[in-house]
């Protein structure tokens, strides 16, 4: 992680920001493209009009311009160096290319999406993928930087490989997902660079008003010269009893239009992504960062983020009539096809109880059914002179076929399913033909913790819905242990994209997280989708966030972070507008005071305005200018870092801000305003 004070990105960011001086950078950011401008005006009168007076101010002024780039700087300069770390991981290897059962080495640049590849022990994965045969462990240390490796498998929701990454152990097939350039890590420098930052729509809208604001300055202060000539001809004074030169005039509105939150403006933007980066997970826009503060609805999948994802069968129950090795047997005959967790864990089972190995079938002997998320039913069809079809699936799923074929659901069977599922547990029911034959127990463990964090959600004001296929009551069970505020039951993937949809058309921003390739629709219509990094690549790139600590939990860091980017940007909003309000105070009443006095010695009435009791009009304009650039520098740490984060109403956060940086913005210039202005008087500088 580099730090703020790091002596190379300061070095790197002071250079950028030279470089920022460029008036194509400049015009992206129309308040201080206003400063810009004005610098050029007044150092164009300074060539033609030199003074010390002249000078010092146009110096101020670049130092203004000079400061506000550093900040975006720095903070572009802290995403670079987390992309340099990235590069150093992404390695130009090698690979053997699969093709017709023929093994070839092909250079990693020349793979394409679809290609398969074989890597072993020891083997560098050389692009982006999804494991189709096999199961190996990985080291994913370079992008995650979590030292233990992680099981890669083909089927279910880990399959998903990324390039880069070293197989410490076993032999895999991974089908190439990415082109050249658009794997994983290439699009995570990208996005930590910040090439591809696009404004969110809150920074459009503060744009707006900030631009408004300089506007109907510009104009206040074109009209001040013929204002104080025609105040300066009513009072009989001489012309020149107020100075307006050019250098005053632009000094002057740089004060009063709000150069400090223009100044930080894209830094904030820019820090909301890098905070998500040092949280491991990766953010595709501001926007999403953005979006992440506003949301008041979460969906959860249940399976891999509220419980530990592995749901293993842990007992057989048999029907009245039919022997618990039978029920054995059918569940696995019915698992051979079901390439998930559970279904191999039903397949180990009957191995270690009955001693039952999976028999390899030809085609012309069975037809598999495979599980799928839509019918929650996996299968096999033996062929024969007695045939069989066997079925394996979620308890309403088997009832409705069986009663389809003209049998019946058992009593008994019904009983087991539900104390299962009132016990935590997860049923699935195994059935003959007509014939229910048992019932097969799967455990799932709730993550340690999850409760509290879910009440940290509810605290913020969000509420949480799990979304799951288990049924109604095994839903309710885990919803009650983990306190989640709502469940979906028996949930497909349909369901699940109408649920956000329906969420969102009540006026909600709804965040999900999920793994899995049938999160991803749910994924894309979300506001914020949090994708795990050990789910599917389909899931990866649905979402628009990707957690490389695959740690669901962690939409609570992203929701913090959002809340902060907002409260940040309104915190210094309110801070650079008040300290417009004080500086209005600190230049016109000392620049006006000779206005309309009796005699060449006293002041006049505005004089009274100058609560700063500053020296003179000229300390007043330089010392507001110094204050202005100066007070950019100091704001730069807490650009960066963010306000503290409290999880509290929003009328505790607004007055929160009011006390802290309304009436702080308002009391700081004053105070360092009179500083400035007593070390200049003292070094005899005005």
């Amino acid at each position: 992680m580099t730090s703020t004070f790091d002596r190379k990105l300061l070095l790197t960011a002071l250079r950028d920001a030279f470089r920022k001086f460029d008036p194509r950078e400049q015009i992206k950011n129309p308040v201080m493209l206003v400063v810009f401008v004005g610098s050029l005006w007044a150092t164009g009168e300074l060539v033609r009009d030199f003074s010390p007076f002249n000078l010092q101010i146009v110096v101020w002024l670049w130092f203004t311009v000079l400061f506000a780039n550093f900040a975006e700087a720095i903070a572009e300069g802290r995403g670079k160096a987390q992309a340099e770390s990235l590069r150093q991981t992404r390695t130009h290897t090698s690979a053997r290319r699969l093709d017709s059962g023929q093994e070839s080495t092909v250079n990693a640049t020349e793979l394409r999406r679809g290609d398969l590849v074989v890597c072993a022990a020891g083997d560098i994965i050389p692009a982006d993928g999804d494991v189709v045969e096999g199961v190996a462990t990985v080291d994913e240390s370079a992008i995650t930087g979590e030292s233990a490796p992680v099981i890669r498998e083909s089927g279910g929701d880990h399959c998903a490989v990324t390039g880069g990454t070293r197989v410490l152990s076993d032999r895999i097939v991974i089908q190439i997902t990415a082109e050249p350039g658009g794997g994983f890590i290439d699009r995570m420098i990208a996005m930590v660079e910040g090439a591809k930052r696009q404004r969110t729509p809150n920074e459009i809208a503060l744009g707006i008003l900030l631009v408004a604001i300089t506007a109907l300055f510009i104009l206040v202060v074109a009209t001040l010269p013929a204002f104080t000539r025609y105040s300066e001809t009513a009072a009989g004074q001489p012309a020149g009893t107020v100075n307006l030169s050019a250098p005053v005039l632009v000094s002057l509105l740089v004060c009063l239009i709000p150069t400090t939150i223009g100044a930080l403006l894209s830094a904030i933007g820019i820090s909301g992504i890098d905070r998500m980066i040092r949280r491991n997970v990766i953010a595709t826009s501001g926007r999403a960062v953005e979006a992440a503060g506003d949301i008041d609805v979460l969906l959860l999948d249940k399976t891999g983020t509220i419980t530990l994802g592995n749901r293993m069968a842990t007992a057989f129950i048999p029907a009245p009539g039919c022997e618990t090795r039978d029920v054995a047997e059918a569940a696995q005959l019915a698992s051979l096809a079901d390439e998930t967790p559970e279904g191999r864990s039903v397949v180990v089972l009957a191995k270690e109880t009955f001693g039952l190995r999976a028999r390899d079938l030809a085609p012309a002997e069975a037809t598999f059914i495979p599980f799928t998320a839509q019918t929650r039913v996996s299968g096999i069809d033996l062929h024969g002179p007695k045939p069989r079809r066997i079925r394996k699936g979620a308890a309403e799923a088997i009832r409705q076929l069986v009663l389809a074929d003209g049998g019946h659901f058992p009593e008994p069977m019904k009983s087991a399913v539900e104390n299962i599922a009132k016990g935590g547990g997860t049923p699935l029911v195994v059935a003959e033909n007509d014939r229910v034959l048992g019932v097969i127990e799967l455990k799932d463990i709730v993550k340690g913790g999850i409760k509290e964090r879910f009440a940290q959600l509810r605290q913020m004001g969000i509420r949480t819905v799990m979304i799951t296929g288990d049924n109604p009551m095994t839903a309710a069970a885990i919803a009650a242990e983990a306190g989640v505020d709502d469940f979906m039951a028996e949930a497909t993937p349909e369901q699940k994209l109408a649920r956000i949809r329906e969420e969102q058309a009540a006026g909600h921003l709804v965040a999900m997280t999920g793994d899995g390739t049938n999160d991803a629709p749910a994924l894309a219509q979300a506001d914020v989708g949090v994708a795990m990094n050990t789910g599917t690549q389909a899931a990866r790139e649905a979402g628009n966030m990707v957690d490389l600590d695959s740690n669901p939990t962690k939409l609570i860091e992203v929701v913090e972070i959002g809340k902060q980017l907002l409260m940040t940007r309104g915190a210094l909003t309110t801070f650079s507008i008040a300290n417009d309000v004080a500086k209005y105070f600190a230049i016109l009443p000392a620049l006006f005071a000779a206005l309309y006095a009796t005699d060449a010695t006293a002041n006049g009435p505005l004089a009274q305005f100058n609560l700063m009791g500053l020296h003179s009009p000229q300390s007043a304009i330089l010392s507001a200018v110094i204050f202005n650039a100066l007070i950019i520098i100091v704001l730069i740490p807490l650009a960066l870092r963010g306000v503290s984060y409290r999880a509290v109403g929003a009328v505790q956060v607004l007055t929160r801000n009011a006390l802290i940086y309304g009436l702080g913005g308002v009391i700081a210039p004053f105070l360092g305003i009179k500083l400035v202005d007593f070390i200049l008087v003292a070094l005899h500088l005005v």
